[in-house]
């Protein structure tokens, strides 16, 4: 399995097709909510993901936070064959490479579902449940060593 990690401009034709191709069967058709996954941030976006003899096996981007300055902000998290933490994988190699990139500050929006997934990985609740398109999320925050006693390293990555 190979991670890949890539600006919007260095992806292939390929495998911009195949990222919206998968965002598309996971967030609409599979989750059957109606909304607009071409939301033209993925320009903005690094997109990091993991291929596997050819194929996309996991995939999110990360892109600054329109609003909130230093604020690197996770989204499009998914994985195609579920239950062998891929993921969870995916999520440590971002963690880390944000960690080089001396980014302290990071910000997710999940859907309730996998708030215990997000936890588990250094994030904690930041807001009230709320709907996105039809379904519902929090806010969530990356436990950095600025604002409480986590490190990288006491979350294992």
């Amino acid at each position: 399995m190979k991670l890949i990690h890539k600006k919007f401009e260095e992806l292939s034709l390929e495998e911009l097709y195949e990222i919206l191709q998968i965002r598309s069967a996971v967030f609409v058709v599979e989750q059957n909510c109606i909304y607009q996954d071409i939301d033209g941030i993925d320009q903005r976006s690094m997109h990091l993901f993991y291929e596997d003899a050819g194929r996309i096996k996991a995939y999110l981007r990360y892109f600054d936070k329109k609003d909130e300055e230093g604020t690197i902000q996770i989204g499009r998290v998914l994985t195609i064959d579920r239950g062998i933490g891929l993921g969870r994988k995916l999520l440590h190699e971002c963690m880390r490479i944000l960690k080089e990139d001396n980014v302290s500050n990071v910000y997710l929006e999940a859907q309730e579902y996998a708030i215990g997934f997000y936890e588990k990985e250094g994030f904690y609740v930041d807001s009230a449940l709320f709907l996105e398109d039809g379904i519902p999320h929090v806010c969530m925050r990356w436990r950095n060593c600025k604002d409480s006693l986590c490190s990288l390293s006491e979350i294992d990555i």
